[in-house]
């Protein structure tokens, strides 16, 4: 795990918890995860990558990069970029642990 995704976290007040429990579900989803900390924010890759987290006051962001591969049924993606989406997370019960593991493994697919 990287030092300054750790130390990112650390200082994150009351959006620790959140950003803790999806980290670690990102590493126990895709095992040889890397993780880097670019333009300011936890970025996660397999071979490219494929997500990063950032705070806000009141919730946390977890973006996709080619969001193309993901199934979004219920339309929980936003944004408007050509390659990118997210999803605000305001607490922990808003963590949908298979949803987001599905997304995780489709976003890491080549």
């Amino acid at each position: 795990m990287h030092p300054q995704v750790t130390n990112y976290i650390s200082n994150s007040g009351n959006q620790q918890e959140i950003l803790q429990v999806i980290r670690l579900l990102i590493h126990e989803t895709i095992p040889n995860v890397i993780e880097e900390f670019k333009w300011g924010r936890p970025v996660f890759r397999a071979e490219k990558d494929f997500a990063y987290l950032k705070t806000a006051k009141a919730y946390v962001t977890l973006g996709f990069f080619n969001f193309q591969k993901l199934h979004d049924p219920d339309t929980r993606l936003e944004g408007t970029g050509k390659d990118m989406r997210h999803i605000k997370i305001k607490t922990i019960n808003d963590i949908d642990r298979d949803l987001l593991t599905s997304w995780f493994k489709a976003a890491t697919i080549n």
